[in-house]
Formats: structure tokens, C-alpha cells, sequence
């Protein structure tokens, strides 16, 4: 236990003196193997129902919308805006201090047709927590959800992005499936909408998933303004579960465009 400590340390180390920000520290440190959208479609089995919904991502320019580290109290706002789009997203989920806290919010998500994941419990870095850490880290939030949704999310997004062969093998054994990112607009560094929406544009491409946080004051502004300029591009919006079919997202893998 004492080496694998030693050993995260070392890692997580060079990781920080690496890396600029959360792309970074995925391409350059986490090296971890990723299935794209477009490959999941493919390997999709034989006879797989041709549609997920009525979005068929094979034909159309498909787009995923996802917030992190919600329920909060602009929430109910996003909500708001993204039914009057008529758009799905998929929410990963923090236990504490948030699905605790706005239990209503997480039945509202299910209810209006969007994918409810996780996000952990407490946000633990899980590549440097133990084995009985990473799965409470998972199931805690899972158990919560299912017992206010009736189902048990099937994807979860690590905290930072970190993960390894380790959380993917726990993950396989929890049934569960990693979402990572291909845009973010790093809200967590700025409250300016414009700057938030121009950095997400700039970054989108089809097929593409949208990393946002609805904790923060300047992201749920900038989201009609994004979906309207998408839409104009020719982007249908999509869950992740709809981005990845006729295919499905498999236990133990890491989904990243």
C-alpha cells in the first residue's frame, strides 16, 4: 500500500508540473484509452435498433451538452432554458451538498428527458483514493439517484478527468461507463458568459461533448446563446446515451471524442 502510495504521488507530481489545464493533464498524463462516439456507432451488434429516439448521430451533426458537479441553485434556471430549447443534456451528478441538497432538481433532470450520471460523491480525486474509497465514491451517488429517479446511472465522469486502468477496472465491476470531454470552456476560471460561450464555439466540432458547470454564475447565462449558435451551425443536440447509439456504452470503457 506504502509503494502504490509513493507511486500516486510521483505520478501525480508530474501531472501538476505538466499541465496547464484539464486537457492537458488528459492528453499529456492520464493516457488512458478512449472509445469515440463514432466508433461506439460502428461496433455497434448487428440488428442494434437503427435509432436512439429520433436522432440518428450516424446521419446527423450530433452535439452533447453536459453540466458537472450539480444540482445547484441556478439549476432550475437551466432547466428552464433548456426545455424551452427543447434540448436534452446530460447531467453528472456531486452527492454531497448537492443531490442531498436539491433532491427535486434531480427528479426534474429525469423527468424532462434528460440523462442523469454521476460525478462521485465528494469530488475525491479517484486515482488517489483507495480501492474502498473509489467505490463509495461511486455508489453513494448512484444509490441516491436510483432511489430519487428509480434508475441507476450507467455513466459517470471522473473528478479532473483522472482516471486510470484501476477506476476503469471498479467501474466495470460497478457497471459503469467513463465520459470525458472534447470542449470545455473552463467556467470554473471565469464569470464572463461571452468569453464562455466564444470558447465553446470555438471548440465545437461534431460529435462533439460540451464540458460546463452549472455551479457557476456565468455559465447557465451563456447557454441559450451557445444552443441558438449551434443550432445554427446545424448541430442536434444530443445525450451522451443517444450520442453513442445504435451503439452502448460498455462498463469499464472511457468515452471520449
Amino acid at each position: 500500500m506504502h509503494g502504490t502510495g509513493r507511486r500516486l504521488r510521483r505520478r501525480a507530481l508530474a501531472c501538476a508540473a505538466a499541465a496547464a489545464g484539464l486537457t492537458l493533464t488528459l492528453a499529456g498524463c492520464a493516457q488512458v484509452d478512449t472509445t469515440a462516439p463514432s466508433t461506439a456507432r460502428a461496433e455497434a451488434a448487428h440488428g442494434a435498433p437503427a435509432k436512439f429516439g429520433s436522432v440518428d448521430c450516424r446521419k446527423a451533426k450530433c452535439i452533447a451538452l453536459t453540466f458537472d458537479a450539480g444540482p445547484s441553485e441556478n439549476s432550475a434556471r437551466l432547466l428552464d432554458i433548456l426545455k424551452e430549447k427543447k434540448v436534452p443534456a446530460t447531467f453528472f451528478l456531486l452527492g454531497k451538498r448537492h443531490i442531498e441538497k436539491y433532491p427535486e432538481l434531480v427528479k426534474r433532470m429525469a423527468a424532462e428527458g434528460h440523462e442523469v450520471a454521476s460525478h462521485t460523491w465528494d469530488h475525491k480525486i479517484l486515482t488517489k483514493i483507495s480501492d474502498k474509497e473509489i467505490r463509495e465514491e461511486l455508489n453513494r451517488p448512484d444509490e441516491a439517484i436510483e432511489k430519487l429517479t428509480g434508475h441507476k446511472p450507467t455513466l459517470m465522469r471522473p473528478p479532473q478527468g483522472r482516471t486510470d486502468s484501476n477506476v476503469h477496472e471498479i467501474c466495470k465491476e460497478l457497471g459503469l461507463a467513463e465520459v470525458l470531454w472534447s470542449v470545455t470552456a473552463k467556467d470554473y476560471t471565469t464569470n464572463d458568459s461571452a468569453l464562455i460561450t466564444k470558447r465553446v464555439l470555438d471548440q465545437s466540432s461534431r460529435d462533439g461533448i460540451i464540458l460546463l458547470h452549472d455551479i457557476y454564475p456565468g455559465t447557465v447565462p451563456a447557454v441559450p446563446g451557445i444552443i441558438d449558435a449551434l443550432k445554427q451551425r446545424g448541430y442536434v443536440f444530443v445525450t451522451v446515451p443517444q450520442l453513442l447509439a445504435p451503439g452502448k456504452a460498455e462498463p469499464g470503457k472511457v468515452y471520449r471524442p
